[in-house]
């Protein structure tokens, strides 16, 4: 689907086929980057996972099955996120139809993540306070659950909705902004930064609105329309900053999860108070 009138070349013909279309991720194309960028990213998070699931109950004899299933909720949206984006930019060159699936795929997958990166911040920067973490977790959940509604509603999907289906997803977003607060308000700035690792968070919206912004402008492609084509346009650049700002995210979910652990085994200066 041709959706950048920046981009001039590089085009796959349409398929008709799935085995022409996977066939074609061996080839070079203005969807090669797109593909392998978050295919990679897909297979490093899933690699990551078995290797964390190994090593975190022997790290800290404390941890327990929550750590796990938290850090499942992360693992999970970033696995399912890149892995549907790879498989949307793989298949769009089949036909319309499956072009428009693979889209709501992608978005699926966005949602996904958004919420599995939720989950885990939400347990350790609430830990003491377990009606807090219903309340975000319900919180979350329910604009998720919205958002996956507006996405797969055929009249959504209508462009007179366009609006109101990027509010969703900002909405979503800008969600994570109140408990950040919140928790900032309640424990101060420096606690925040031990209990969800808040600066690697920060990072990791500062990553998320750089590509945003970048895939919006349609830069650099539009100062040189036709130049980058195969290598360097925003989509592609949009994608890395997406794999980026997911480790960013596991990143501050290391230091929380270290910070918690040497908590509960009294190795920590400060207590929680419960």
């Amino acid at each position: 689907m041709r959706d950048n009138h920046y981009i001039h070349s590089g085009y796959r013909p349409a398929s008709n086929s799935y085995h022409k279309s996977f066939s074609s991720v061996t080839h070079l194309h203005n969807e090669t980057v797109n593909i392998w960028s978050h295919l990679l990213g897909a297979i490093a998070a899933a690699t990551t996972a078995i290797i964390l699931y190994s090593t975190m109950r022997p790290r800290f004899n404390l941890a327990t099955s929550e750590d796990v299933m938290v850090f499942a909720c992360f693992f999970l949206g970033a696995v399912v996120c890149l892995g549907m984006s790879a498989t949307y930019h793989t298949i769009s060159n089949h036909s319309e139809a499956v072009a428009k699936f693979g889209n709501r795929l992608d978005y699926i997958g966005i949602v996904v993540l958004i919420w599995g990166s939720f989950v885990p911040s939400i347990y350790y920067g609430f830990g003491t306070e377990p009606g807090l973490i219903r309340v975000y977790w319900s919180m979350i959940t329910t604009i998720g659950a919205g958002t996956l509604v507006v996405i797969m509603h055929p009249r959504f999907r209508s462009p007179e909705w366009r609006p109101f289906r990027a509010s969703m997803f900002v909405m979503m977003g800008l969600s994570a902004i109140f408990p950040v607060l919140h928790g900032v308000q309640m424990y101060g700035l420096q606690q925040m930064e031990q209990q969800i690792g808040l600066s690697w968070l920060v990072g990791q919206g500062a990553l998320y609105i750089a590509g945003a912004t970048i895939y919006a402008a349609r830069v650099p492609e539009r100062w040189r329309p036709g130049s980058f084509d195969i290598w360097g346009s925003s989509h592609q650049i949009f994608h890395v900053l997406v794999v980026l700002a997911a480790a960013a995210h596991l990143l501050g979910l290391m230091k929380a999860f270290d910070y918690e652990h040497r908590l509960r085994s009294g190795i920590a200066g400060w207590k929680k108070s419960g």
